[in-house]
């Protein structure tokens, strides 16, 4: 069997290919590409191989941008740095995705199910794939619009530390340490804010991953949160969403 790996970072490209020659000896990688454009090169001027390891988000684009070029694609693993929170409902037959890091047991089990499905033509079906673009073309908001006195202000999303919740009113926090309400809740937001930069740590605040600078252990197996700008009542993570705050940070 032959392979393609889809990898933008030079060491992660290197350590797939390693990983996969220790686990499946008999998949050969033929080719290593870093970007949209080499690797719709190669697909072009080269027999389709048997299955590619596709890095969702490259450098120069999607890996879907190649395989929208290939009529017939070969079954995808795709790889990502994306965590759960952002790829929620990923699990598709005939798909597996590997988050990074890599570590060998997931490859082992996503190379497992790509043998499985080679005896059912385990292609990836455009039903499939169109649900995955849809979730990673997905369009996070990029900007708030304020109200100040008379005027109006508009703030990006990365000028913006966290939002708070206080007496059904939700203001947002500058890294400046600016205060503005604004008109959305806790829930909407956590809907229209890239996950890969918010975080909702419990039913009051969403932070920003910029805004954490100090974690602490708190009782019942909760975590104290430092924000900056200082906020005087204590931010603690409740104890249901701990494991997942630590994978986001971790990411």
């Amino acid at each position: 069997m032959k392979a393609v790996i889809v990898e933008d970072e030079e060491f992660a490209l290197k350590r797939l290919a390693q990983m996969v020659g220790e686990l499946a000896p008999e998949i050969e990688i033929v080719a290593g590409l870093n970007s949209v454009e080499s690797g719709a090169d190669w697909f072009q001027k080269n027999q389709l191989p048997d299955l590619v390891f596709l890095d969702i988000q490259l450098n120069d684009g999607y890996g879907f941008d190649i395989l929208d070029a290939i009529e017939d694609h070969p079954p995808v693993i795709f790889t990502t740095a994306y965590n759960e929170f952002a790829i929620r409902g990923f699990k598709y037959n005939g798909v597996d995705y590997l988050l990074k890091p890599i570590v060998k047991g997931d490859l082992k089990t996503a190379l497992e199910k790509f043998k499985k499905n080679v005896t059912r033509n385990g292609h990836t079906t455009t039903e499939n794939l169109e649900h995955l673009k849809q979730l990673f073309h997905k369009e996070y908001k990029h900007r708030f619009m304020v109200k100040v006195g008379n005027q109006f202000r508009s703030f990006n999303v990365e000028d913006i530390a966290y939002f708070k919740s206080h007496e059904g009113l939700i203001c947002l926090y500058t890294h400046l340490g600016q205060s503005y309400p604004i008109e959305y809740t806790i829930d909407q937001l956590e809907n229209i804010l890239n996950p890969i930069h918010f975080f909702r740590i419990n039913r009051k605040f969403m932070v920003s991953v910029k805004a954490v600078v100090e974690i602490h252990s708190y009782f019942n197996s909760r975590l104290l949160l430092k924000l900056l700008p200082k906020e005087e009542e204590q931010v603690i993570v409740s104890r249901e969403r701990t494991t997942n705050f630590k994978k986001w940070l971790d990411m």
